[in-house]
Order: C-alpha cells, then structure tokens, then sequence
C-alpha cells in the first residue's frame, strides 16, 4: 500500500495543496486570491458567444471579465449564434496567452457572470485523496516548497535504477529523455526495462506535478525486442491519468502521449510577477513557526518588494516585520 502524505498550506494571498505518494510529490495546486473565478476549473458560468471561429472549430466566449476569451469546442452540428448566452463549465485554465478551456452545459439568459465557483484547494485534495487528512504548519510550508522546487528541476535522478530523466515544455510539445545515469560497479545498460518502466512512472508524475498537458513526446532508453512490452508499461504508469491517450510507439524508441491540460501550469505560476517575494514571505512564515522563542522576526528586503509583501507580512501577526533597506532581489530575515 502506497504512503500518502497530504498537506495544505494557508498563506496571506496564496493557498497550496500538495500530496507526496512514497516519498515523492505528485500532485501540487495553488490558488490565489487574485485568480479570476470564472477562470477556475470546474467553474460554472454564464457566457456570451463572442465570435465563431470556424477554422478552429469553436468559439470565443465572452465570461464578463475582459480578454483573454474562453474558448468552446464545437462539433460539426453545434453552431451557437453570435451573441447566444450559454451556461458553461470551465474544463481547463488559463495557460500562456490562451484563455480557458469550456464545455457546453446548456442554454442561459442574462449577462455573462459567475454561477458557481470551482472547488478550492482543500476540496480538491479530500476529493484526491478522502481517507488522507491534511497536515498543516510548518510540515506543510516545507512541503509544498519542496513540491514547487521539484515542478521547475526539469527532471530527476533516481539512482536505485539508474535512470537519468529530463522533461522540458516547449509551445510545440513537451519533450522527455530517459536516459542512462551512472551507477557504480555495474553497467546501467544491462538494466534497460526497468530504467524505462521507472522513466515513464516518473514522467506521469512529473506530469501530474507540473500540470502539463498536450502532446508528449518521450525518448526511451531504447525499446528492444518486443516494443508491446513498452507500451503497456506506458499504459500502466498513467493508468491513473484521465483523458492521457498512449500514441504509437517507433522503431527509433520515442513514444507519442496526448495528455488534457486543466490547472495552469506550475511553471507559469511560479515564474511570474513577485515570485520572489512569495518565495520570501514562505520563508518568513517557516521561521515564525519553528523559532517560536525570537519576539520579533524582520524581513528585509528592497523598497520595491516592501510594496508588494507589507500587506502579506501584516496578516502574520505581531511578531512579523518588514524593512526596505537591502538591494533589489536581496532577502533576509533576521531577529529583532
């Protein structure tokens, strides 16, 4: 039986959920108090079609919150006029430049609006996992940086196996190596199924981890006499990933996976705007729960990123300070 551990992290402005399965982290949401709500996955809206877009076979939907536009799949069948109010379901977020992904509950009226809110991270994590009660705390901060740390490494080692995993997304596709990695006092080659069944299990979770969806293209460590074998083992590592189709399989040994995209990529939510200063007020926040001994704990930081953490800093309570007197990108905290 596997060892799930769950944790949730309640911060000023940001909620993370995160699940490590064996010691590993697969699964890692985060929510912010910013996000748009007609956004979420599994939001239910009410939408205006804005335009057709036949060479696409969909439409762009007006949600009342400005561009980008959520787009509707259509069937040859279904051609909503311009301008119909339609009740949609949000399939997928937000990611680069495109706006959400929707799916068609059914006829509506009045002004394009939020109709219910998409579960929060709480509810997501006791429907992934019912029988796994959350930690919180400073177990919890430690994890879900841990998890966000693994979702921008762009691979791992792991060298019981001697498997060598690299994973990069591209606007094309997403591009995965599993290759070789050096173990002593044996030659790793020798041991090529089991580097590619351990290669494709980390690349679902990877994939779960990081929120990826499209097309997947993974080199394997070669493929050997009976390429089915492969197959199935692709087939059983992303038995529990709904919607992910196990393309054809070359002679060269790279393996085509479609996979369905629906939160917005962890990487596009850790690269943008204030990252930094997120990443410094967790670490403020683990230091006010581990030194409960020091009165006072001061973040200093510059005088730009004051503007952006004072209102954060302010939720933590008393023993929580800031000062704008270090250089840009500079963070520390020290006592008093």
């Amino acid at each position: 039986m596997a060892d799930i551990e769950v944790f949730l992290d309640a911060a000023p402005g940001e909620t993370r959920g995160v699940a490590f399965r064996d010691g590993r982290a697969e699964t890692l949401i985060i929510h912010r108090e910013d996000d748009r709500p007609e956004y979420r996955l599994g939001a239910r809206v009410v939408g205006r079609v804005a335009r057709l877009a036949p060479g696409l076979h969909g439409a762009f939907v007006d949600l009342g919150c400005g561009e980008p536009f959520g787009f509707l799949p259509l069937g040859k069948a279904d051609r909503p006029a311009e301008g119909a109010k339609l009740e949609l379901e949000i399939t997928a977020e937000p990611r680069e430049r495109k706006g959400p992904v929707l799916r068609r509950l059914g006829e509506a009226s009045g002004e394009p609006r939020l109709v219910a809110p998409g579960p929060g991270v709480e509810a997501i994590l006791r429907a992934l996992y019912p029988d796994r009660p959350a930690m919180t705390g400073a177990e919890a901060i430690r994890a879900a940086t841990e998890a966000q740390e693994e979702a921008l490494a762009g691979g791992v080692v792991v060298s019981e196996v001697g498997l060598d995993l690299a994973i990069q997304r591209t606007r094309a596709l997403i591009a995965v190596d599993i290759d070789y990695a050096p173990v002593a006092g044996r030659d790793s080659r020798k041991g090529r199924e089991a580097v590619n069944r351990e290669g494709l299990r980390e690349t679902a979770r990877l994939l779960g981890l990081t929120g990826w969806g499209g097309l997947a293209a993974v080199d394997l460590a070669g493929v050997g006499l009976h390429p089915e074998s492969t197959l199935n083992m692709a087939r059983q590592a992303f038995a529990g990933t709904q919607g992910v189709a196990v393309g054809p399989l070359s002679r060269f040994g790279l393996l085509q996976l479609s996979l369905p995209w629906g939160r917005t990529p962890a990487d596009e939510r850790l690269a943008g705007p204030g990252a930094a200063e997120r990443a410094a007020l967790h670490r403020l926040r683990l230091a006010l729960a581990t030194d409960r001994a020091a009165p006072r704990l001061t973040l200093h930081c510059s005088p730009a990123s004051e503007t952006i953490l004072s209102p954060w800093v302010a939720e933590l309570g008393p023993r929580a300070h800031i000062r704008p007197d270090a250089a840009p990108g500079d963070f520390h905290i020290k006592e008093g």
